[in-house]
């Protein structure tokens, strides 16, 4: 080999790695980038209220207490035609669901859809939705439980969503669930989200700034394997449940792990594991300790005691926007960036 084609085949060889790495940074920037922000709600703006899961069977009262909140903060209300429809399980049939989210989607005076409560029902109407007009016209989605397969799909469309209560949630006495409405309210309005939350002697101590997705453990591993799963490279990934026994706990995170939905995951931020079932054959220790075993293989800071899921505190989140969580054994502080 002579000097000169020495020299060109090193020139190559540079050259060839170079362009490696620029496509890994690429590709790392495209799964970190910054969604879409529908625009934030002000006075006059109309928020509508949709039923895409379980039946609101005796839920009027609910639904007009929500119509008033919204009313009372200056905004307009339309509810959708098919809300209080009966089919069996669900909150009218999946052509009626459907029909009254699409219209939700669509409508470019809608500024955000409030869903009325989960259930279960999303996930048969969500491979329907066209979010072409969408797109035109983004806006809020807010929900939490089996909306998060919705939230998941309009992650992967590019857009911010909402994680807070539903009009079920609300009682009679609001002051009840206050942090739950003022933070609601906050992040519909565009107001800074900053959570303190009490420590435990569980969490995985570090710092991490990063996305923050997630929702229901349920629904995540219900939508692995299909075109709504989010990757979580480079992301916090929130979890929170209700109703399960600790192995199913254990049974959904190993399928995940397996899976590798952890493998490049930034962080973990735990809310509510809320009504646990006791199996006749005991665990055997915590469901923080579960998830700690569970996720031993990694190293990225796990925060416990994050006040969202099923519980009356049911703190509003904005998924998809970049979280600055520091965690310690004493406290963890969650920022979200405005």
């Amino acid at each position: 080999m002579t000097k000169n084609t020495l020299i060109l085949s090193l020139f190559c060889l540079v050259f060839f790695f170079e362009k490696t790495i620029l496509s890994a940074q690429e590709a790392l920037t495209y799964k970190t980038q910054v969604l879409i922000q529908p625009p934030y709600l002000k006075a006059g703006d109309t928020v509508a209220i949709v039923a895409p899961s379980g039946i609101l069977k005796n839920k009027t009262s609910e639904v007009q207490q929500a119509e008033d909140l919204l009313k009372s903060w200056g905004l307009n209300v339309v509810v959708g035609k098919h809300v209080f429809s009966q089919d069996n399980h669900f909150a009218g049939t999946d052509a009626e669901r459907y029909e009254d989210f699409q219209k939700a989607l669509d409508d470019p005076t809608i500024s955000a859809i409030w869903c009325a409560r989960g259930g279960y029902g999303t996930v048969r109407i969500l491979d329907k939705l066209n979010f072409s007009k969408f797109k035109e016209n983004p806006k809020w989605l807010i929900g939490y439980s089996d909306i998060t397969a919705l939230h998941n799909q309009f992650h992967n469309e590019g857009f911010e969503t909402i994680h807070a209560l539903m009009c079920t949630s609300l009682t009679d006495n609001l002051e009840d669930i206050s942090e739950s409405v003022s933070t609601f309210k906050m992040a519909i309005f565009g107001d800074n989200l900053i959570y303190t939350l009490k420590g435990s002697k569980d969490n995985r101590i570090g710092t991490v700034s990063a996305p923050l997705i997630g929702g229901n453990l349920t629904m995540l591993h219900t939508m692995l394997g299909s075109k709504t799963s989010i990757d979580t490279s480079g992301k916090i990934l929130f979890i929170e449940e209700i109703g399960e026994y600790k192995y199913h706990i254990d049974r959904m995170l190993q399928s995940l792990k397996r899976a590798g939905y952890f493998d490049n995951c930034a962080g973990l931020l735990v809310g509510d594991m809320s009504k646990m079932r006791k199996n006749t054959t005991l665990w055997g220790t915590s469901v923080e300790q579960l998830i700690l075993d569970a996720l031993s293989d990694y190293n990225f800071p796990i925060a416990f005691n994050m006040p969202a899921g099923h519980e009356k505190d049911n703190r509003a989140m904005i998924l998809g926007r970049m979280v600055k969580m520091t965690v310690t054994k004493d406290e963890t502080i969650v920022v979200f960036e405005n």
